[in-house]
């Protein structure tokens, strides 16, 4: 009796001892494609560098965590703070196990700490290698949103000015150089009053939280133009042919606006969103990640378009908007085994699942390179105009800030363009900012 006892306690714990080992291979849920999810054990932390989405990514991770039962944690760098909490959190015991570099410039900085992704369910998912970062064979880098900026317009009020009996032109579709932007931009700001608008262009704020839509992506178009004189990609010196143009450019933005210029190193982007939601401005400077801050106020989705940036370089009537990517995400190698095991199902389920998809595509209004997304493209109207120029075989201009030296090279661009806009600097510093500068900051972040 005692031996039939032992017997069939020792059968219970085999048992138990099954569903234990069994709960740790796997919760037993399967995905929309029937795939078996195995819970991990570790956990995920994720450095998220876009602050307009900080909110959608912790819902996002929530929704995970109560599926998966894995903690997913989402910390949002302040703007223009990315690199630097990036190296002080990566100096914390419990570093970031996702993270992200802006390109190849980036990457040289952080390529040490990088997994290889090369046997990642995400690189199976990318739709080309054209959005993937390497070194050798190995895959550092993937970029899981790909993005337009040029200059966004309100259709309403700038229809309004093409009724004035001495506007321009009778049309948006006769905007396609510099000099006719001018021309309409000055012709509104002339009028402004009987448009009911403060100015041509939102303001050019130059706090952290929107200078970065001057130092580097308006600054783009200078290099994009000399690197296609000299058809490179990259360069450790540049001439800076077209500064004159920049300075054109930078000109009118800080001329034809709804401020002084002297003004514009206390106006915020939050400034300049809200001048153009509430048809303040005509004229808006940034990108389709916008959208989410100027929908459903006073622009309806149907008065929104988008313009390119020119800067009168020859050919510009063929130019397209600026469409490339800076989000590349990475997961750190210096991690655990399973936080790393844990980081990259999150990102298979964040491109692979509905609820992923779907927070990407029509939450964060995210245009993404994976095979994944063909059933989910955001309806925002901005990605929209891109597409029209598109298919009207326009050119895309691509994104050469990637390869802008270092932040700091940005960062003293910028002061010199606000000294500048003031009229406490001269347009030569600017010059010298970027030329000079280039040299400095390319030589020392390749020095031995």
């Amino acid at each position: 009796m005692k031996k039939k006892r032992m017997l069939a306690l020792l059968l219970t714990v085999a048992m138990a001892g099954t569903m234990l080992a069994g709960c740790g291979r796997s919760d037993g849920k399967e995905d929309e494609k029937g795939k078996n999810q195995a819970k991990s054990e570790g956990k995920v932390y994720y450095l998220n560098f876009k602050p307009e989405q900080a909110d959608d990514w912790v819902k996002l991770a929530e929704t995970y965590t109560d599926e998966t039962g894995v903690q997913v944690d989402v910390q949002t760098a302040a703007s223009g703070t990315y690199e630097s909490q990036l190296k002080s959190e990566m100096a914390k015991e419990e570093a970031p196990t996702l993270f992200q570099v802006n390109g190849p410039v980036g990457l040289a900085s952080w390529k040490d700490y990088c997994y290889d992704l090369s046997d990642s369910q995400i690189y199976k998912d990318i739709s080309s290698d054209d959005y993937v970062l390497k070194e050798g064979d190995e895959v550092k880098g993937i970029a899981y949103v790909v993005e337009t900026y040029g200059i966004i317009y309100n259709k309403a009020i700038l229809n309004q000015y093409f009724e004035l009996s001495d506007a321009a032109v009778k049309s948006v579709d006769e905007i396609n150089n510099f000099e006719t932007l001018k021309k309409v931009a000055d012709g509104i700001q002339k009028h402004k009053d009987e448009l009911g608008v403060e100015g041509a262009f939102t303001s050019a704020g130059m706090d952290s939280s929107s200078d970065w839509r001057f130092k580097t992506h308006l600054a783009n178009l200078p290099i994009y133009y000399e690197y296609k004189d000299e058809g490179i990609t990259s360069t450790d010196a540049i001439k800076g042919t077209y500064l004159e143009n920049y300075k054109n450019i930078w000109d009118l933005y800080i001329t034809d606006s709804t401020c002084e210029p002297s003004m514009i190193s206390s106006k915020t982007a939050e400034d300049a969103s809200s001048e153009f939601a509430l048809g303040e401005a005509v004229f808006y400077q940034n990108g389709t990640w916008a959208y989410n801050d100027i929908k459903d106020m006073e622009v309806a989705d149907e008065d929104m378009g988008m313009l390119p940036i020119y800067i009168g370089a020859k050919g510009e009537e063929e130019q397209g908007l600026c469409t490339g990517s800076e989000n590349y995400w990475c997961v750190n190698k210096n991690a655990s085994e399973e936080d790393i095991q844990a980081t990259l199902d999150f990102l298979q389920w964040v491109v692979e699942s509905d609820e992923g998809r779907d927070m990407l595509a029509n939450t964060m209004g995210f245009v993404t390179p994976f095979t994944t997304f063909e059933d989910y493209l955001p309806s925002n109207p901005l990605v929209q105009a891109n597409e029209e120029y598109n298919k009207a075989g326009k050119t895309p201009v691509s994104w050469n800030f990637t390869t802008m030296p270092s932040e700091n090279w940005k960062n003293n661009v910028g002061s010199a363009l606000l000294e500048y806009a003031q009229g406490t600097g001269k347009w030569d510093a600017v010059e010298t900012a970027f030329v000079d500068g280039w040299a400095t900051e390319y030589q020392a972040a390749h020095a031995e």
